[in-house]
């Protein structure tokens, strides 16, 4: 029996506050799904509130004692099993009893603990894995403990270590007095450590990994340049012959049109009758027109990083000159929610904007529209694109990350694709993409096959936990 442990700062339903979390909530089940034979564990900290909330399935297991340089810390073992997996809890109030995971002023410290009670876990539970699997910054000293200190002892010699990106942005940098107060590693390791003159864990856990791989395939080729490297790029580029990507998912059993409570009606591939019936519902709901016409939609962190520049740039123009309708939720920075609120007086008949975070809305805006803009800078994986083309929704993407992963352009000749794509951070190259979609909508069986290749796309957990699979017994 192959032994897997995740180590992670989050993951749903325990905690969660982005995409770490959905992944850590849905890849371990899905990998065990997919080898049931394979013992599938994952380890968190123990966050204010787990222990309320779910009570009735949280059992002690053990405790421990962490060395971190000359500290000498408690460390509680608590454990759920749930879908086949089992679920550790690392206890230190100090360093986790605090009303958010991160932010902190000694997150270097906290997760720096985490780190080296990943390890003594193994030994105080009896669970020595064959593939340590870190995930980002949070996790990533497990895997440098491990390599320069515990891989001498018995048990911890034959673990193989993977190095999980979710994005590259977040690193866990510090001041070298770090090094020198907390980790309590020798001097001569220091280097590894190092990072344009700071104390970088993410940068440590790629040098040592064996294996590191991140969340779309384009994203692993994208990260070894400058211009989306955020300054690991040479790291990686030393890295490149273990370096690889692996698409995220998405719970295909929640987000199915066939059978979502949250939507007006359901609907299916082979028909899709209420999908007509949930756009003049998201119309009504809106307060725009019950019109046969392209209603584009967003939902989406107001922040530029998602190409709300490109929007704001050229909104205008696409509702003042094409026949339209536009669609907004999301939440985020001022000046974007102040843009959006005008936009809505000004084309009141046009738009519906909602300045909200609401899942049911989100999932109805899902259904009712007919295109799904996203025209991200960046974009790891992405799983709203996903989640449109589950929904017969055609997303609209800039070649980017998981965004160019997983949409393939329509091409008029061939009838192939699934969506539309375009390829520079333009905003008149979007507009232009928006425009020729708009064209293509009045081709109706054109846009059904479209809608059809869009549904039928398998982006399950199941096909990401496959590939985990195949890497972790390459390793």
């Amino acid at each position: 029996m192959k032994k897997i442990l995740f180590a992670a700062s989050e993951a749903a339903p325990f905690v969660h506050t982005g995409g770490l979390g959905d992944v850590m909530g849905a890849l371990p089940p899905a990998l065990h799904r997919e080898r049931p034979d394979w013992d599938v564990r994952v380890v968190l900290p123990l966050y204010p509130g787990i222990r309320e909330r779910f009570f009735s399935e949280i059992t002690y297991v053990s405790k421990t004692t962490v060395h971190l340089s000359w500290r000498k810390l408690y460390c509680g073992i608590w454990k759920i099993e749930k879908d086949g997996v089992t679920y550790y809890f690392i206890d230190n109030e100090y360093y986790f009893r605090r009303p958010v995971p991160y932010g902190a002023y000694d997150d270097g410290e906290r997760f720096a603990f985490f780190g080296l009670a990943v390890l003594e876990l193994m030994g105080a539970v009896g669970f020595f894995p064959d593939v340590l699997a870190a995930n980002d910054w949070q996790a990533a000293l497990s895997v440098v403990y491990l390599k320069l200190q515990y891989i001498r002892y018995p048990f911890y010699e034959n673990i193989k270590t993977l190095f999980v990106i979710h994005n590259i942005a977040y690193q866990g940098r510090y001041g070298q007095a770090v090094f020198d107060t907390v980790l309590g590693l020798p001097a001569h390791v220091r280097p590894v450590m190092d990072c344009d003159g700071d104390v970088n864990y993410m940068k440590a856990a790629i040098a040592l990994a064996d294996r590191v791989v991140t969340v779309s395939p384009r994203y692993a080729g994208e990260i070894l340049t400058d211009h989306f490297g955020r300054g690991m790029q040479h790291i990686l580029r030393d890295a490149s012959h273990k370096l690889s990507g692996i698409l995220n998912g998405i719970d295909t059993a929640s987000f199915d049109p066939k059978t979502d409570r949250a939507i007006f009606a359901n609907y299916s591939a082979a028909d899709m009758s209420g999908k007509k019936l949930c756009k003049t519902h998201l119309q009504a709901l809106c307060g725009i027109p019950e019109r046969d016409i392209p209603l584009i939609a967003m939902v989406t962190r107001l922040a530029q990083d998602k190409g709300i520049d490109l929007v704001q740039r050229v909104l205008y123009d696409l509702l003042s000159g094409e026949d339209v309708q536009f669609v907004l939720l999301g939440t985020g920075e001022w000046k974007y929610e102040a843009f959006f609120r005008q936009v809505s007086k000004d084309f009141s008949e046009k738009t519906g904007i909602f300045i909200d975070f609401n899942t049911d809305l989100a999932r109805q805006i899902y259904a009712g529209a007919d295109l799904f803009l996203m025209p991200s800078a960046t974009e790891a994986c992405g799983l709203a694109q996903m989640i449109a083309m589950r929904y017969g929704t055609l997303p609209l993407v800039r070649e980017t990350g998981g965004l160019a992963d997983t949409v393939c352009p329509y091409n008029q000749y061939t009838g192939s694709g699934n969506g539309f794509s375009f390829a520079n951070y333009n905003a008149h190259e979007m507009l232009h993409m928006i425009q020729y979609a708009a064209w293509v909508y009045r081709d109706k069986e054109a846009w059904v096959g479209l809608q059809s290749r869009a549904m039928e796309a398998d982006f399950s957990w199941a096909a990401s936990a496959r590939a985990y699979g195949r890497l972790m017994e390459e390793m």
